[in-house]
C-alpha cells in the first residue's frame, strides 16, 4: 500500500511514528491533515517546533525544562526550597503545579532504573539530586511512579539520601476519589490499606 503514497508524504508519517503513541495509521493520518493546513500554518507550525528544541533547555539547579537560565519555580522565593519532590518526568512536575498543592521545590530524574534496558544511576540526574542535599534540605519527597522502575528508582536513592540523615517519603497510593471498590485491582487495594489515615 506504501507504493501509492507520495514519498513526502510517506516520510512526513515516518516522522510523526516517532512520537509517543503515535501508530503509523495515526501517523498517516496527521501527515493528511498537514497537507490540508494552509502553507503558512505548517510554516508557523514547523517554526514553533524548532524554537521549543533549539530554546528550551535544562534548569541547572532541578533539571526540569526551562525557556531560561533558571527555571521559573527554582527563582520563586516564595517556595519551600528545603523540601525537595522528586520525579521522573517534567511532565511530572506539570501535573504537580497544575495540581496547586505541593509549595516546594522538585528535582526531575529525566527517567527511572531500569537495569533491563541498561538504565542504571549514571543515566539518570541522580548525582545533580545528591549535589543539591546540603543542611538546608528538611525533606525528600519520591514521587516516582508506581511501576517496578519507579519503585527501585525510589528505593535506591532513599537508601543514598538516609545516610545523610534526610528525611525521605513517598507519595501515598490507594483508591482514586470516587472509584468503587469493586473494580479495584488487588494491589491498589493493598497500598490503600496500607496507606489509611486517622480520621
Amino acid at each position: 500500500m506504501a507504493e501509492y503514497i507520495p514519498l513526502p508524504l510517506l516520510t512526513a508519517a515516518e516522522q510523526f511514528s516517532k512520537l509517543p503513541g503515535i501508530g503509523m495509521k495515526t501517523a498517516q493520518r496527521l501527515a493528511y491533515y498537514l497537507l490540508t493546513m494552509p502553507e503558512n500554518d505548517v510554516e508557523v507550525f514547523s517554526k514553533a517546533l524548532i524554537s521549543a528544541r533549539k530554546s528550551v533547555r535544562i534548569c541547572p539547579v532541578c533539571q526540569n525544562f526551562t525557556g531560561q537560565e533558571d527555571c521559573r519555580i527554582c527563582g520563586d522565593f516564595r517556595r519551600q526550597k528545603e523540601v525537595i519532590c522528586v520525579v521522573e518526568s517534567p511532565k511530572d512536575v506539570t501535573a504537580f503545579e497544575r495540581a496547586g498543592s505541593f509549595a516546594g521545590v522538585y528535582h526531575v530524574l529525566h527517567g527511572a532504573l531500569s537495569p533491563m534496558d541498561g538504565i542504571g544511576p549514571e543515566k539518570i540526574r541522580v548525582k545533580e539530586l545528591m549535589a543539591r542535599l546540603n543542611g538546608d534540605i528538611t525533606e525528600v519527597i519520591m514521587a516516582t511512579g508506581p511501576t517496578v522502575e519507579g519503585e527501585a528508582t525510589a528505593s535506591y536513592i532513599s537508601r543514598l539520601i538516609k545516610t545523610m540523615g534526610i528525611k525521605v517519603t513517598r507519595l501515598a497510593y490507594g483508591l482514586p476519589v470516587g472509584a468503587a471498590l469493586e473494580f479495584a485491582d488487588d494491589v491498589t487495594l493493598a497500598h490503600a490499606l496500607d496507606n489509611r489515615n486517622e480520621m
